[in-house]
């Protein structure tokens, strides 16, 4: 190009250099003459600075914005994103150690820990497209046989681990396993659970577990992980302290895609403490089995049997029946944890500790024992039963009450009366009559209580109920009456509104059984872990004594004779407890045959103690709703002792 070509084109030439600038204005000067229609010959126009001004004020703060952003970046929150950073690349996790067992008197394992797999989701690590999201999903519903709705649901919650399914079946797990990597999310965590042996035998002694709840979880995150069971019932409730265990700690190294590039043991985990019982495990499964054959015969559903060393409070055995099988909710069988719920025999109440009914006649020791205490009769002195008593009304001497005895026993005496069970005389030393003195509901209250009965026995197991005694303040706040004659009647053997529970029984049998000492009874015997391959034993429980010789010991001795002759039927020939004679040690026993709101319906109870010379069992067992009244729960009794003994001799 030359001066000339410039000049054709009417462009400016100096020197031979041409500006960029002037090219450009030169451009627009002729376009301006042509839309103008003049010609101005060579003139130029400046490029306006304020464009190149604003062009450079806006270079300058865009520079300024992200140098102060990389600054912030950089040194402000530099540390806080390389924590952050370093939680994306590390992951801790806490590594699960086994609960404590648990082992029957005779180190017979009753509990065992099985492993288990169970698939979480991280919602927050979750990919963040929607459609490798619903990729993943999809994926993980097709192995887990569910549909996409319900695992889209259990994830709603955003930043938080969700327990997806539990228990994974073995060829789930597989599938699971060779995906895992792809499943971005998804993780596959070891788990422990419980195993019952004969979970229907022992779930209301020794309970079951569950998996926590996110309020336990809160209270005590240095123990737990969202994996773990608790306690929910019986001893796995009352001894979760000592069997928890304290979890160690591993640390994940993962790469930006979250695959695992390392693993670190932080800390190492430590087991629970493990549990040694009073109880025989081979006598709660024979009494559950005779239990359950005799039910069968009497057409009855609920029963209990409680078992209860008289030296050192130890529970040698505890069923109630309906039972369940605990297993079903170690495994999270929702079908049969469905069922149990629903049976309106409710199978969960533990009716040993739980259930309050009233004695029947079971009460008669106490009150000959109190009415011995008090002096108010000779146990030699002899009451004639002719089947019952009549009592003239107080407010109406042409109108009389009459109270019924189960039959006629002729004279009578505190031994006999107790052998044969007699109305009548426990309605006159209990109540009074025709001059001879009557304790009086104060005096009756006062020494059911020192027995224990209407308060719990503080047994190592939750929700214990207490008794009710009823006395004269109560019956009027409640029903708004006066307290009558007969009243203090129907107390005097068992009858009217005393509700008691079975262990209240068992435990203040016990007392006469010992000579006067009543126990605190106990499930656990010892607390011990295993290290070396030894049994440690960290802590014994000690015999408690509640109360010690709070009565007389001779005058529980006549008691126990009493409860003696009922067995032997010496000088009673109604004697209600005769079958027990055969066993082959000596016994004393106690029968009650208390009413219900049903006609013809009973609660049928039996206390036995043996031998009888030295004690080392006390068994009471109480049967629902027998129909008529007959001597159920004795036939029981001598089964489950007879095999007791005949095993004690070899």
């Amino acid at each position: 190009m030359n001066a000339k070509f410039f000049k054709k084109k009417g462009l400016n030439y100096s020197n031979g250099d041409i500006e960029l600038h002037e090219i450009i204005l030169d451009k627009l000067t002729k376009k301006k003459e042509e839309q103008w229609g003049f010609s101005s010959g060579s003139v130029e126009l400046p490029l306006m600075k304020k464009i190149l001004q604003r062009f450079f004020l806006s270079s300058a703060l865009i520079l300024l914005i992200l140098f102060l952003r990389t600054f912030q970046l950089q040194v402000t929150q530099g540390e806080d994103f390389l924590a952050q950073a370093n939680q994306n690349k590390y992951i801790l996790y806490k590594i699960q150690a086994e609960r404590g067992v648990i082992y029957d008197k005779n180190l017979k394992q009753l509990v065992f820990n099985l492993p288990s797999f169970d698939l979480f989701c991280e919602t927050n690590r979750l990919p963040d497209s929607e459609f490798g999201k619903t990729a993943v999903l999809s994926e993980v519903s097709r192995i887990l046989g569910i549909e996409y709705e319900e695992l889209e649901n259990k994830i709603k919650e955003e930043d938080s681990t969700v327990l997806i399914s539990e228990n994974l079946d073995h060829e789930t797990l597989i599938v699971l396993e060779t995906k895992i990597e792809e499943l971005l999310g998804f993780r596959i965590e070891e788990t422990v659970i419980r195993d019952y042996k004969d979970g229907e035998t022992m779930s209301h002694l020794i309970g079951y577990t569950g998996k926590i709840r996110e309020e336990e979880l809160e209270k005590s995150p240095e123990f737990y992980s969202i994996t773990d069971l608790v306690g929910r019932a019986g001893i796995e409730k009352f001894y979760e302290q000592s069997l928890r265990k304290n979890p160690g700690e591993a640390r994940i190294e993962r790469d930006a895609l979250g695959h695992i590039l390392s693993r670190e043991i932080v800390s190492f985990p430590e087991s629970g403490k493990s549990l040694v019982l009073w109880l025989d495990y081979d006598l709660q499964k024979k009494t559950k089995e005779v239990l359950e054959n005799q039910l069968q015969l009497l057409g009855s559903k609920k029963a209990i049997a409680v078992a209860m060393d008289p030296k050192t409070g130890g529970i040698m055995s505890l069923v109630s029946i309906p039972s369940f099988d605990n297993n079903a909710f170690s495994t999270g069988d929702s079908e049969s944890i469905k069922k149990i719920l629903n049976d309106k025999d409710s199978p969960l109440f533990n009716r040993v500790i739980s259930g309050r009914y009233p004695t029947g006649s079971i009460i008669k020791p106490l009150t000959a024992t109190a009415a011995l205490e008090e002096g108010i009769i000779n146990p030699n002195k002899q009451i004639n039963c002719q089947g019952g008593i009549k009592v003239q009304d107080f407010w109406n001497p042409e109108k009389s009450w009459e109270y019924k005895d189960w039959r006629t026993h002729g004279w009578t005496d505190m031994r006999k009366a107790l052998a044969e069970s007699c109305n009548v005389y426990f309605y006159q030393i209990g109540g009074g009559y025709k001059g001879q003195e009557g304790l009086g509901p104060t005096r009756i209250k006062k020494y059911l209580e020192l027995f224990g009965w209407g308060e719990k026995t503080q047994i190592d197991l939750p929700s214990e109920a207490k008794g009710f005694i009823p006395d004269k303040e109560w019956k009027k706040e409640t029903w708004g009456q006066g307290w009558w004659d007969g009243d203090t009647y129907l107390l005097s053997i068992g009858q009217g509104y005393l509700l008691i529970t079975p262990l209240e029984v068992v435990t203040a049998f016990s007392s006469i059984a010992n000579g006067g000492n009543l126990l605190q009874p106990k499930v656990v015997k010892e607390i011990i872990d295993f290290s070396g391959g030894e049994m440690n034993i960290l802590k014994e429980t000690q015999v408690n004594i509640t109360k010690n010789e709070f009565v007389n010991p001779e005058n529980l001795q006549i008691v126990k004779e009493g409860m003696r002759q009922a067995v032997t039927g010496k000088n009673s020939p109604h004697a209600s407890c005769v079958m027990l004679n055969s066993l082959p040690v000596s016994s004393a026993a106690k029968t009650g045959t208390a009413e219900t709101p049903f006609e013809n319906i009973y609660h049928n109870w039996v206390t036995v103690f043996a031998p009888y010379e030295d004690p080392e069992i006390v068994l009471t067992i109480m049967i629902e709703d027998v129909e008529g009244m007959r001597a159920a729960a004795v036939p029981i009794a001598k089964e489950i002792l007879e095999w007791y003994f005949s095993k004690q001799s070899f």
